[in-house]
This record gives structure tokens, C-alpha cells and sequence, in this order.
């Protein structure tokens, strides 16, 4: 086994809901023939960037938070294993218990034992990334454990037996009109008349989470970020359901990945300000709640930190790949790109969707289980310009389709047409005799394309004008012209 930092690297495995069962392209192509999603994204990730255009335009110093944010990320991880053994005592010198889980598989099965050893067959939920990575929910049902969502968009997915499609917003795919089908169809005591305004449907589901709240006595969370130093966790929410967690069960149960560390209180002062504006379009959050180790006089009497790996050592140890695990996860390079938002997340195959998705979850997975992920982007920027700390993911798009091409010919596999395009290209181009060949030839393509446009191309070329034009050749080439230009004195 190698090791990195100290720390072992280990081969991604047991990653529960990352692994896509179809190819990105796949998945798109039957996403974009649905108008409402289209529709229900468009308008939700506008009114989104429009917020948060807003909120960041009232600070002069923004770039410098943002460059202050990605300084402490990257710091932070080329130590981060001392960091978390920092925080594994401050964790335990306050009465928590720490626990390690190199993969999906081994998170699951400590957080069943800690709730089984409860004797409680039930949960509740704060909205945690983590938890749906390794697919937490569906090991506990298999254990007869009922794990309820309390975020409301979460409610929403999971009483529509759906998967969520943003990271900030898992229902953004759902209009009101269908929340209003779900919960009268799904949700035990909800009243018949109940309509699809906002308010009520909120009303419908704070009285069904109230019972759920006063009668758990053990709660799961994640954790936007640990504070090394002192061995605090910290949960920013806006509906309050999180407070709720936190504060009445008995246990709580943490999961966070390896790399939600930040060393001190200070290096948290910059995030709490890059966060809310980033995700929610907030100044701060409307709920931001903090706990260190366990009170005798408040709060659950029993704390356990489930740290995870899933993956993260090894996108460690990429020295390009790395800064995806700066990430803080606010969905700010989702409600720009213009992939996402014509396709969804559910495209992307991974709890992860979007573009950190794309760049993400290939790292946790090994680029192979999801080789399509790297291309699903426009390489437009427009990513790298709203992430709050600066993460080049274009760069590591780039990166990442590298490997895949070296990955295929390490295992010789048979090449694809794309590949077989490129070794041909290549072939062309090596000598100017076969170029300027090639360049005659493709004159003859002007036949097909008289109005300037080739609107229709045979296989495998028709992939291409399947759904958009191709330029026709131009009458000459550039060689033509520069021998035209030079032999007549220009």
C-alpha cells in the first residue's frame, strides 16, 4: 500500500451512489427531451444566480476572499493529516468517539452498529452529502433501520421515491404543482385540500417533521466543516430542521469526509462568509450550528464522528486532480453551466452532479467507472469564475479526459471511434504532402453544402449533424491563398 502524507492511499472502493449506470451523453440525451425539467431549471438556477450576483456585488474585497479561501484549502490539505489527528483528540478530550471508515462500506457498517446498539429502529436527518455518497439510507433499510430526510427539498425527493439533482436544491427538478401530487400521495396525514401554494405545502411538512423531531432519539448529520483545533463541527442551514438534529436526540452521528477540515476559528471567519453567498444568495445563514463533543446539561449525550475516506486519499495524492476536495460544496459552478442546466443533475449518475461533479466523482471512483463525467462540459470557465475557492475545474476536466486516453491504451482496450479519428488526423497531419491532400479532398465536401452549411453527414460524421450544422469548406485553402497572394507580389 502506498501512502501519501503520511497517510495511506487507498484504491477507491464500496462508493455506494457514485457509480453511473449509463454514460453521461446517454442519460442527457433522454433528459433534454423533457420541457418541464428544462423549464423547472431555467427558472430556479436563474433566480439563484441572480441572489447571489447580488449579495457578492455588495463586497469590495470578494476576490480576496475567494483567494484567502482557496490559500486555507490548499494548506489545509497538504497537512491534513496531521489536522486530523488534531481533531480526532479535540474530538475525544470532549467527550466524543471517533470513528474511521476507509470506504462507503465500512461508514455504513459503523453507523448501523451505533444505531442498533440504541436499540431505536429510527432516524432523522440533517441534508449531508456524505451520507447519500456512500448511500447511508439504503444500508440502514436493509438493517430495518427508517432513516427520515428532514430538509424539505430531501422530504420531497425521498417520499417521491427520487434522487436528489442539485447539491444546494435536491429538488430543483420538482415544480410545486408536482410536491403538492408527492405529498398528497406519500405523506401520512396530510390534509386532502391541500394546494401547491409555497406556504402550505411548508405548513404540510413542518407538522409532519414536528412528530418525527420529539419522537427521535437518534440523529445523523454531516458537516460543512471541522474546526482542528478545537473539535467542532459545523452545520449551515436555512429551515432550522438541522437545529432540530443537533439538539433533541439523545446520539448523534456525524459523517464527514476527510476533507471538510478547516485548522483553526480564524480559517472558518472566511468561509462563513464565502458559503451563504455562494449557495443560498444569503449574507449568512439563517441557521449556523456549531457543537463541540457532548454537555451533560444540553444536547445529545453521546457524539460520534464517523471521519470517511471513500476515495479522498486518492484524489489526494493527484497532484492536478487535488484541489477538487477544496470544494465547499455550495453548487455555485452548477447554476452556471450551461450543461447542467439543460440536462439536471440526475444526467450525471452521481449525487455529485455538475461540474465539480464531473471533476469529482471520477476522482473518488477511479476515472474509469465514470469516464464519461470528464466530458460532460462546454470547457466555457464559467465554473472556475463563480467557485468561492477558485477551483480550476476546467483544467482538471482536461486532466482528468487525459487519463481516461492513457488508462485505455494501458489496458488495451479496443479504441474508440473518437480514438481511431484522432490516430487518423494525426497520420494526416504529420507530413505536409498527406495535409495538403487532405486539404484538396475536402473541397469535394463544398458539393453537399452549396449554402454554406452541411446541414447532413453519413455515419459516424452524422453524430455531429444530428443536431447542429457543419461549415462547409471554404473555396480555397490557406495554401492556395498564400501561394495565390505571394505569386502575385502581395
Amino acid at each position: 500500500m502506498t501512502t501519501f502524507l503520511g497517510m495511506p492511499v487507498h484504491a477507491p472502493r464500496g462508493v455506494g451512489a457514485l457509480r453511473g449506470d449509463e454514460s453521461f451523453p446517454d442519460a442527457a440525451r433522454r433528459a433534454l427531451k423533457d420541457t418541464q425539467l428544462r423549464r423547472n431549471l431555467g427558472h430556479a438556477t436563474a433566480t439563484i444566480r441572480a441572489k447571489r450576483a447580488a449579495v457578492v456585488g455588495e463586497l469590495d474585497d470578494w476576490e480576496e476572499l475567494r483567494r484567502a479561501g482557496e490559500a486555507i484549502k490548499t494548506a489545509t490539505m497538504l497537512r491534513l493529516d496531521e489536522h486530523l489527528e488534531q481533531l480526532e483528540r479535540a474530538v475525544s478530550a470532549r467527550g466524543g468517539t471517533v470513528h474511521w471508515a476507509r470506504d462507503a462500506h465500512e461508514a455504513n457498517g459503523i453507523v448501523t452498529r451505533l444505531v442498533q446498539a440504541t436499540g431505536e429502529r429510527e432516524v432523522v436527518k440533517v441534508k449531508s452529502m456524505a451520507t447519500q455518497e456512500i448511500g447511508l439510507n439504503e444500508a440502514l433499510g436493509a438493517a430495518g433501520i427508517a432513516a427520515y430526510e428532514t430538509d424539505l427539498a430531501e422530504l420531497i425527493v425521498q417520499l417521491g421515491d427520487d434522487k436528489p439533482s442539485h447539491i444546494l436544491v435536491p429538488a430543483i427538478h420538482r415544480n410545486r404543482s408536482e410536491i403538492r401530487e408527492i405529498f398528497l400521495r406519500e405523506m401520512p396525514g396530510v390534509d386532502p385540500d391541500l394546494t401547491d401554494d409555497p406556504r402550505r405545502l411548508a405548513m404540510a411538512a413542518r407538522a409532519y417533521l414536528r412528530r418525527k423531531f420529539l419522537g427521535a432519539k437518534v440523529g445523523i448529520s454531516g458537516a460543512n466543516f471541522a474546526v482542528a483545533e478545537t473539535g467542532t463541527l459545523v452545520v449551515l442551514e436555512s429551515e432550522g430542521n438541522g437545529r432540530m438534529c443537533l439538539t433533541l436526540p439523545e446520539t448523534l452521528i456525524t459523517v464527514m469526509g476527510i476533507e471538510k477540515l478547516l485548522p483553526t476559528w480564524a480559517d472558518l471567519e472566511v468561509f462563513l462568509q464565502l458559503l451563504p453567498r455562494s449557495s443560498t444568495g444569503e449574507r449568512m445563514n439563517p441557521y449556523t450550528s456549531a457543537w463541540t463533543g457532548t454537555y451533560d446539561a444540553d444536547g445529545p449525550r453521546a457524539f460520534h464522528l464517523v471521519l470517511m475516506d471513500n476515495g479522498r486519499t486518492a484524489a489526494l495524492a493527484d497532484e492536478v486532480g487535488r484541489p477538487v476536495l477544496n470544494c465547499i460544496k455550495c453548487s455555485a459552478c452548477m447554476n452556471v453551466c450551461p450543461v447542467y442546466e439543460r440536462t439536471g443533475g440526475h444526467a450525471y449518475g452521481s449525487v455529485y452532479p455538475g461540474p465539480i461533479g464531473a471533476v469529482l466523482t471520477p476522482q473518488l471512483t477511479g476515472v474509469e467507472d465514470n469516464a464519461s463525467l470528464p466530458y460532460a462540459s462546454t470547457l466555457c470557465g464559467a465554473c472556475f469564475d463563480a467557485c468561492p475557492v477558485r477551483i480550476d475545474i476546467p483544467s482538471i476536466l482536461v486532466h482528468l479526459r487525459a487519463r481516461h486516453v492513457e488508462e485505455q491504451k494501458a489496458g488495451h482496450r479496443r479504441p474508440t471511434a473518437e480514438a481511431v479519428a484522432m490516430a487518423a488526423a494525426a497520420w494526416t497531419m504529420s507530413t505536409p504532402r498527406r495535409f495538403a491532400a487532405a486539404e484538396r479532398a475536402s473541397r469535394a465536401a463544398r458539393l453537399i453544402g452549396r449554402t454554406g452549411r452541411i446541414r447532413t453527414l453519413p455515419p459516424p460524421l452524422s453524430g455531429w449533424t444530428a443536431s447542429r450544422d457543419a461549415p462547409a469548406p471554404p473555396p480555397e485553402t490557406f495554401r492556395e491563398w498564400w501561394a495565390r497572394c505571394r505569386g502575385g507580389g502581395s
